[in-house]
């Protein structure tokens, strides 16, 4: 099965962490978002992948090149960002006669029966409950579970059903059929051409559409969400870190952590809920509930809470006090 991930996005609620960095590229949980959905697709042996660049798309061909050799990856530039159904169609010509094809947003971390959902003969759609449906594309099922409407943003949804960014599409001829008349039509929603629609063209045309349930799906968008996305991910996968104390000299490491083995701490606390990717060199810290990023340096310093972006450098500087009775110092 081949596969399309969208990749454009400039990730504005991110800044100032993408002004010289994709969304997708960002670290979470000891590795780049894009690498947690590729580690799960390759797992399932999907390897013909498209993707969609646009936002310094150069860095997400040398990040995939580096490290996923293996994957025979196409890249197709969206030039102007006109919605997800717009940039699905850009891969009109990658995708093969009437074959199956598997759609996952680049920015979307999940954890799903993907190999299920795979295997299932229907186009199917991954589907979770939220508490404010009116933010998402919205779906509503019938009694047999096949699905009777599709609808973007709705102002007063029937269901809390969100559509989450994984798609399965059995019959893709037909979704590109949708997809260029929804073009030429000019057919919009919200300015931009949603895959929503197309799918729901699709179901007008009588393609029976499913759902599958999404139990984790991790929000990256801003700083906070991504900050507890790690959190969340980092104590899912303690039972599999492997740290040996004796590589973090005069240092305490708080578990959950992922800390790379190709970076340098000493005389750090680290932990709990703290990624230290490659290269970072981290001394004299107290590193909470944070994500230190490759090639960056922290030191003589307290975080919590914090993001440093790859090659940053964060210093900051030791006091020496003699303080008296009843003295007031604030250090901030």
């Amino acid at each position: 099965m081949k596969a399309i991930i969208p990749v454009a996005g400039v990730g504005t609620r991110l800044r100032p962490h993408t002004h010289t960095a994709p969304k997708v590229l960002l670290h979470v949980a000891g590795k780049p978002i894009l690498g947690h959905i590729l580690d799960e697709m390759t797992g399932l042996g999907v390897t013909d992948i498209a993707f969609i660049v646009g936002y310094l798309g150069e860095m997400v061909e040398d990040y995939i090149g580096a490290q996923y050799p293996r994957i025979k990856a196409r890249f197709v530039e969206q030039e102007r960002r006109q919605g997800l159904g717009h940039a699905i169609w850009l891969a009109r010509d990658l995708i093969c006669d009437d074959e199956p094809v598997l759609i996952i947003l680049g920015d979307t971390i999940f954890e799903a029966d993907l190999r299920g959902a795979l295997s299932n003969t229907h186009t199917i759609i991954g589907v979770k409950e939220v508490a404010d449906p009116r933010r998402f594309g919205v779906v509503e099922t019938g009694a047999d579970g096949l699905v009777r409407s599709l609808v973007e943003k709705p102002e007063s949804p029937k269901t809390n059903l969100a559509i989450v960014g994984i798609y399965v599409v059995r019959h893709s001829a037909l979704l590109f059929r949708c997809l260029d008349e929804m073009i030429r039509q000019e057919r919009r929603t919200g300015g931009e051409f949603q895959l929503t629609d197309a799918l729901a063209m699709m179901i007008e045309a009588g393609e029976p559409i499913r759902t599958f349930k999404v139990d984790g799906w991790f929000d990256c968008g801003n700083p906070e969400t991504l900050l507890e996305t790690n959190r969340v991910l980092l104590e899912r996968n303690q039972a599999r870190s492997r740290l040996v104390p004796g590589d973090y000299p005069g240092s305490i490491i708080i578990p959950p952590v992922s800390i790379s083995p190709k970076a340098r701490i000493e005389r750090s606390i680290i932990g709990p809920n703290v990624s230290v990717s490659d290269g970072a060199e981290v001394s004299g810290a107290i590193v909470a509930n944070s994500i230190i990023s490759e090639g960056a340096v922290v030191s003589n310093i307290i975080l919590e809470s914090s993001i440093i972006s790859n090659n940053a450098r964060v210093r900051g500087h030791r006091s020496r006090l003699n303080v008296g009775d009843s003295s007031e110092i604030s250090l901030e």
